[in-house]
């Protein structure tokens, strides 16, 4: 039988658990719904144009540059902020940024982590645990031009503050990535809502197989990438009609 001590801390991580799912809904407002990460280049060539191709394309660019660079860059982030070594959060903000080829990238990477440490802050700003000070701190260093922003170092420094390890903090971050290009390819290809479904569930198997890889990388990895991909995103900013950036 539990006792109530037992009750309310289970209750605790039920909060805990909620508090994460609100971060990495599709819905939380910072901006991933206006991104395309490059898929729409593809959508435009008539390379991505079903169900079938663009969960190639995703499983593609999941297995690529999302595993060498935001998904990696949660794991150093947590390690750094196990071990308080936080200025090394501002090295891979720079090195995150400076290995992006397409300059869309860099700057829309710029805005959507502008806006989730002003939402993360709203939510959690008067907290006064070190991670919540980071945030403060990193916000600040954007304004200032002494970093550019990355919404993979915020959601870490949230995840680090929530008590979650690399595991679970890769897996949900995908979680939060994939979810979202689910929805802007529901809306731009178009597929239906139910096959948008039908993908985000056949690719959980690839986001555990991810967290899996990403555990056995180090910081040499962080910003690689793929030619396809980062050629993709270049070309997206020239494209005379478009529905999102990339």
């Amino acid at each position: 039988m539990s006792t109530s001590a037992d009750s309310e801390k289970e209750y605790r991580d039920i909060r805990r658990i909620l508090e994460v799912f609100q971060i990495c809904d599709s819905t939380f407002p910072i901006g991933t719904f206006n991104h395309s990460y490059g898929m729409e280049t593809y959508l435009r060539d008539g390379i991505v144009d079903s169900n079938e191709t663009f969960e190639k394309w995703l499983s593609v660019y999941l297995r690529t540059q999302f595993k060498w660079g935001e998904g990696l860059a949660v794991k150093l982030t947590l390690e750094a902020l196990d071990n308080k070594e936080y200025s090394k959060l501002w090295e891979y903000d720079q090195l995150l940024t400076r290995s992006a080829a397409a300059f869309e990238t860099r700057r829309g990477a710029r805005l959507i982590a502008v806006q989730m440490l002003d939402l993360l802050l709203r939510l959690y700003g008067e907290d006064d645990r070190v991670e919540v000070k980071l945030l403060q701190e990193y916000r600040q260093r954007i304004r200032d031009e002494k970093s550019f922003g990355s919404q993979s170092i915020a959601f870490a420094l949230f995840m680090h503050m929530m008590g979650e390890g690399v595991r679970e903090s890769v897996c949900y971050y995908s979680y939060s990535i994939v979810t979202t290009m689910v929805q802007n390819a529901v809306r731009a290809i178009p597929l239906g809502q139910k096959a948008g479904q039908k993908i985000l569930h056949d690719i959980f198997d690839d986001i555990i197989t991810l967290s899996k890889q990403i555990e056995g990388l180090d910081e040499s990895y962080l910003g690689a990438s793929v030619p396809g991909i980062e050629l993709a995103q270049i070309r997206h900013e020239t494209t005379v009609f478009r529905l999102f950036m990339s």
